[in-house]
């Protein structure tokens, strides 16, 4: 048997309730995802989105924040090796992606300097684990006039591409973004941030029933949507932005959603503004394959999202005759796309290569990505 080249992947995304810990083994151009974790921040859930907008005491705040979650991400880590029985001196690396609490990339409002900032202290990281942790993989892609974000797509493409086959990979996180992979060797990949995920959806069923997510839909199922709020929410203007775009909480949160609420008082059912947001999640998903004007054949979904059973048969229903799968069918179980993508990045890192792709970031130049923080 070859000698495995282990990394793990951290990734902590924007609806902040849980750390996935990914090990991977990436040998050989090969990525097997061998073993993983989810850690619950829960109780960490509320401090983080509140970093996420503008508040009081924010730098002492984000200071202590940064910490514990650099703990929690190093736990993470230490928790999986011990439960597989694997040694920090096999791992060459960790590639931790931080928790995002503030996104302002470029065309985003009159921000005079576009910036992203994700916590999560990977000098806390690599001394708890003992491995060379490699971190802030964003911000060199903004330096170089880039959204910062997706970076996943160029892992997807050395994933998840077949020749001859066109393929759309769609990541349903807190927010959703697709992957556009054309499979003939030469084209880069596109990609970008189509709007909300799982957030909205999240959030309201937090705010009305104490559930921290709508259990495959079930919730939505039982409402009916409301065509002139649906209408109201596709007219947002970032929907309308042309490619590279990102976007995140800052965007779409609940106070932008109690503002579209504004004039519709209070005749909204609870249950059929939870459906609403679903066919606005499925609906921007969709469109924004159908306007690629390409002859997408197979999509497939990772992501908390793909586990969502009624968001799922409405994109596929949306994207009908498109093949709708999860990336399970292509051996990674959906909901771990992400955390080996950034185990895949630090390995990029570490070789030296580029881990954004201009296409997809507007980045000027591509340009190996993150800091390293040795063990």
């Amino acid at each position: 048997m070859p000698d495995r080249e282990l990394y793990i992947g951290l990734m902590s995304g924007t609806s902040a309730d849980s750390i996935d810990a990914a090990l991977a083994d990436l040998s050989d151009g090969q990525h097997r995802l061998l073993a993983t974790l989810s850690c619950d921040i829960a109780d960490l859930k509320n401090d983080i989105h509140e970093l996420a907008t503008p508040g009081f005491n924010e730098i002492s705040r984000m200071g202590q924040l940064d910490r514990e979650l650099g703990l929690r991400f190093a736990n993470a880590a230490n928790t999986l090796l011990q439960r597989e029985c694997i040694d920090s001196s096999q791992v060459i690396a960790i590639g931790s992606h931080g928790q995002t609490i503030r996104h302002t990339p470029p065309g985003d409002g009159n921000n005079r300097h576009p910036f992203t900032l994700q916590i999560g202290d990977p000098n806390t990281i690599a001394h708890l684990t003992g491995i060379t942790t490699v971190a802030d993989f964003r911000r060199r892609d903004i330096a170089l006039g880039g959204q910062g974000a997706p970076l996943t797509p160029l892992f997807h493409r050395a994933t998840f591409e077949k020749p001859g086959t066109l393929r759309a990979i769609i990541n349903i996180g807190g927010i959703a973004n697709i992957t556009l992979l054309f499979g003939d060797g030469v084209s880069s990949p596109l990609g970008y941030d189509t709007g909300p995920g799982n957030g909205l959806m999240d959030s309201w069923i937090l705010q009305s029933l104490g559930e921290a997510y709508d259990d495959n839909g079930q919730w939505a199922s039982e409402g009916q949507v409301i065509p002139t709020l649906l209408e109201q929410f596709l007219k947002t203007p970032y929907l309308f932005k042309k490619a590279p775009k990102s976007t995140g909480r800052e965007l779409f949160n609940p106070e932008w959603l109690s503002q579209q609420l504004v004039s519709f008082g209070d005749s909204i059912e609870p249950a059929d503004l939870q459906a609403t947001l679903l066919e606005f999640t499925a609906q921007t998903i969709s469109t924004s394959i159908r306007k690629s004007h390409r002859p997408i054949t197979e999509a497939y979904l990772c992501g908390g999202g793909a586990y969502n059973g009624a968001l799922v048969s409405r994109i596929s229903a949306l994207l009908d005759p498109i093949q709708v799968s999860t990336t399970e069918a292509l051996g990674i179980l959906p909901g771990w796309v992400e955390a080996m993508a950034f185990a895949w990045l630090a390995q990029q890192t570490l070789a030296g290569k580029p881990g954004n792709e201009p296409t997809v970031t507007g980045a000027s130049a591509a340009s190996v990505l993150g800091a390293i923080h040795p063990a």
